[in-house]
């Protein structure tokens, strides 16, 4: 058995990693799939200081209460960032490391120095993010009529801070890590360029997935052969 936390991207929580966490505990393994602190089911705690190393730290202090280890963390998308912090504070606990179609950006990077194009056409002084309209005709257009709908009914604004602030990170690329990135052919973001970056810092082992940027929903028995691979 192997434990696997799964780490969702902006606009997201939990709930987007459903089938690729039920096919991964029908297989037997120990599956977390958290939804981050002001997103998903948890958008009412919503409020100033939620930022991606926040997120990061308290992914890391679960492990620990849970005394969870040889762990494979996955993220995609934003989780990609949430993961680099998160492995680094909980670096005994962490077995392997999986970016899913995922952004791993170096210290003092923001997700503006890589995303290009974005459309955030809803802001508040909490959270930023796109309109249904948006998300319907721009995020979710390749998933089918069927999933989008559920899609969109579960999205919610993302933190701010988390998607304009620079990340910190200490020791994240200095470390060895046992790595696989997963780049969807079809997602304009985050670039190849990018994920290419990420698989030569990490000396990972590279895969790609014929699908969008939300293979969990698109292709997820596809996604959890790669995963653990």
């Amino acid at each position: 058995m192997t434990t696997y936390v799964l780490i969702h991207g902006a606009y997201q929580g939990g709930w987007i990693w459903r089938d690729v966490a039920a096919r991964l505990r029908a297989a037997g393994h120990l599956v977390l799939a958290p939804s981050l602190d002001g997103c998903g089911e948890r958008q009412a705690a919503l409020r100033p200081g939620i930022t991606t190393e926040t997120q990061a730290a308290e992914l890391a202090a679960q492990l620990f209460y849970e005394d969870l280890r040889d762990v494979v963390l996955v993220g995609t998308s934003s989780g990609g960032m949430v993961l680099c912090r998160a492995a680094e504070l909980a670096r005994e606990r962490v077995a392997r490391v999986v970016f899913a179609d995922a952004l791993a950006l170096m210290p003092g990077e923001s997700i503006g120095d890589i995303v290009r194009n974005r459309s955030s056409s809803v802001t508040t002084e909490l959270a930023t993010g796109p309109s249904r309209e948006d998300a319907a005709g721009r995020l979710f257009a390749g998933l089918d009529a069927a999933t989008r709908d559920w899609a969109l009914a579960r999205y919610t604004l993302h933190p701010i801070a988390c998607m304009q602030a620079p990340v910190t990170l200490d020791r994240f690329w200095n470390e060895t890590w046992t790595a696989t990135v997963i780049w969807c052919r079809q997602s304009a973001n985050p670039p190849v360029a990018h994920q290419r970056r990420t698989a030569d810092r990490l000396a990972a082992t590279w895969f790609e997935l014929d699908t969008g940027h939300y293979p969990m929903l698109s292709m997820p028995a596809e996604l959890t052969d790669l995963i653990t691979a």
